[in-house]
């Protein structure tokens, strides 16, 4: 498992592309932050992050199925798929490895985004005048939000043989669960439904670790959509 594991890492960060997509997810954050008057921290005055965990969501829904768009969908494409399922790894070991992967370089990706509260630390007034706690909870959730993608893209990728089909599903999954959901609560169009939709959007329980309190239901919640998301993924690769 762990060879396995080790390999998607290498075979990511052996390519130029998988360093272009963590730079343009780096730049494309940069720019939100410090850039844009809209967005920019040095606009808005305050020593404040808000605008990294509001936009952050945007970016990832892209970047993490582009990440994990060829995990299965391209060894299927190139017949070693078929070689990997003979190896003594069970089905489950093997979504598992390529999982961990995905979030390992995910993480590598998200990590730099301290440099961000270590400079607003400093450029606040007084010295740290800056909300530990929001900041840590959003990060966190950011964490979670991304292990949550990341399943999403996974199960994508198994769908198809096509990296751009698992693309293009894993965005439109991931865009559903976290943007959809709040969009028709707030459409009235399933007004009926309008709480229990709310609350099965991811948006609703990340924007709740925003507030920085770390709850053992969105903790929950988040796992239960990682679980389903590979426990549906095995089952299609079992079928097929």
């Amino acid at each position: 498992m762990s060879a396995l594991y080790w390999k998607e890492i290498n075979g990511f960060l052996s390519n130029l592309s998988g360093y272009l997509i963590l730079s343009v997810f780096l730049v494309s954050l940069g720019l939100i932050i410090w850039v844009f008057p809209d967005t920019s921290v040095l606009e808005y005055g305050f020593a404040d992050l808000e605008a990294l965990f509001i936009y952050t969501p945007f970016v990832l829904v892209f970047l993490i199925p582009a990440i994990t768009m060829k995990m299965i969908a391209e060894e299927k494409k190139s017949g070693t798929w078929e070689l990997l399922m003979t190896s003594p790894l069970s089905i489950n070991k093997i979504i598992l490895a390529k999982y961990f992967a995905a979030l390992t370089l995910i993480i590598i990706a998200i990590i730099p985004t301290l440099i961000y509260y270590f400079s607003i630390v400093e450029l606040g007034d007084p010295v740290g005048n800056i909300d530990h706690a929001g900041f840590f909870g959003s990060w966190i959730g950011l964490i979670m939000i991304s292990a949550v993608f990341a399943a999403i893209g996974i199960f994508a990728s198994s769908l198809t043989s096509h990296q751009m089909v698992a693309f293009i599903s894993g965005v439109f999954i991931s865009f559903l669960l976290y943007f959809g959901l709040t969009a028709l609560v707030q459409l009235n169009v399933m007004s009926p439904f309008a709480l229990f939709l709310e609350e099965l959007s991811l948006s609703y329980h990340y924007q709740s670790m925003a507030r920085g309190v770390i709850d053992g239901i969105n903790l929950a919640y988040f796992l239960s959509i990682i679980v389903l998301m590979l426990g549906l993924a095995g089952i299609l690769i079992r079928k097929r």
